[in-house]
């Protein structure tokens, strides 16, 4: 049976914490063969412990080796390394979000299109039982025609204070464009075949701006922090239903929540735990099962996925043309911000 080559682009903590250990797990359809990183002594590193035999300076000479990449870089080289990798025919994986903005998205959906290889992204949460319940019961009707989501991806005072995750030029920006993304692909992927219309968006970085904070996730610096640890957002779509979204770091709240919930004409839907809410028998029940949110075997899932597709034997459940979408919400909600008002979007 043929194994995929896999090169790791990127030898952080995602890397070495998520995608490494999960094609290892892989090892009969898939062989990690190189590992690049702009920091040549770590990747050194990684490829001695995780027993990767090809180590790089520069990822171009990475893609001679490969059939596909899994690039687990900062946001601001996602479209570079895509586009390049693409053009050499190499497949990618590439972490969340697609890019910093709609044009770059563009650019590599084109691109791939244009070189016939697939192009994934990873919004892993889709592979969690808690979702896959969740979309076969929109797909039974449950909900019938949606009318209002509300999403809420709420930390308590769980700043990232490792890696780039608060330096904007890096990252394109904060709790939004790192965490909040996840829930809006997430929803949208439940809704279907839907497009956004009108965003408006709020973003606040005051607590994170204040000295002496306490953040359970490291020290951050309030002098440079520059990127939004709590945003808040109405959205609209073309089918008619709303959006009520709100993603924070660092909330003043008792715990931390992950809230998606669909209400329709039909019924209603929780994710968060999987619950579902419909009329019967001159009542209104509420029917539950086990649905967990584990984002191991998610990886593991998406993992099998990527590897599948790029062997022709699967389809990526993750296309690229939805993680623009999850990207034009995230740049419409900074420019409403930005701009006091409401975006209107151009499907």
């Amino acid at each position: 049976m043929k194994k995929l080559k896999m090169g790791i682009i990127g030898a952080g903590g995602i890397a070495q914490g998520r995608h490494i250990p999960t094609y290892k797990e892989l090892d009969k359809q898939v062989e990690i063969i190189a590992v690049q990183d702009i920091n040549y002594e770590l990747a050194q590193s990684v490829a001695s412990k995780f027993d990767i035999p090809y180590v790089y300076k520069n990822y171009e000479q990475l893609f001679e080796r490969v059939d596909a990449v899994t690039i687990c870089t900062p946001n601001k080289f996602h479209a570079e390394i895509s586009i390049n990798a693409l053009k050499a025919g190499v497949h990618v994986f590439c972490e969340k979000p697609m890019a910093m903005g709609v044009d770059e998205c563009q650019q590599m959906l084109s691109v791939a299109k244009q070189a016939n290889k697939l192009l994934a992204i990873g919004y892993h949460y889709r592979f969690t039982d808690a979702a896959i319940k969740s979309k076969l019961a929109i797909e039974a009707n449950t909900v019938g025609e949606p009318l209002v989501i509300r999403v809420q991806a709420l930390r308590r005072r769980k700043v990232p204070g490792w890696g780039v995750f608060t330096n904007k030029s890096l990252q394109g920006g904060g709790s939004l464009i790192d965490y909040g993304c996840h829930f809006l692909d997430l929803a949208l992927w439940l809704l279907g075949e839907v497009n956004p219309v009108n965003v408006l968006g709020k973003t606040y970085n005051k607590l994170s701006k204040t000295p002496n904070q306490l953040n359970e996730w490291g020290e951050i610096d309030y002098q440079t922090f520059d990127v939004d640890d709590h945003v808040t957002s109405f959205i609209t779509f073309d089918n008619g239903s709303s959006m009520q979204f709100e993603c924070s770091w660092s909330a003043n709240i008792k715990e931390d929540k992950m809230h998606i919930s669909i209400s329709g004409v039909a019924g209603g839907l929780n994710v968060y735990p999987f619950e579902t809410y419909a009329p019967k028998y001159g009542t209104i029940v509420t029917e539950t099962a086990e649905a967990e949110h584990n984002e191991m075997m998610a990886a593991q899932r998406q993992a099998l996925n990527f590897v599948n597709s790029c062997l022709g034997r699967e389809r990526l459940i993750v296309q690229p043309d939805e993680a623009l979408k999850v990207n034009a919400i995230i740049q419409a909600i900074y420019q409403s911000d930005e701009n006091g008002e409401a975006v209107r979007l151009n499907n």
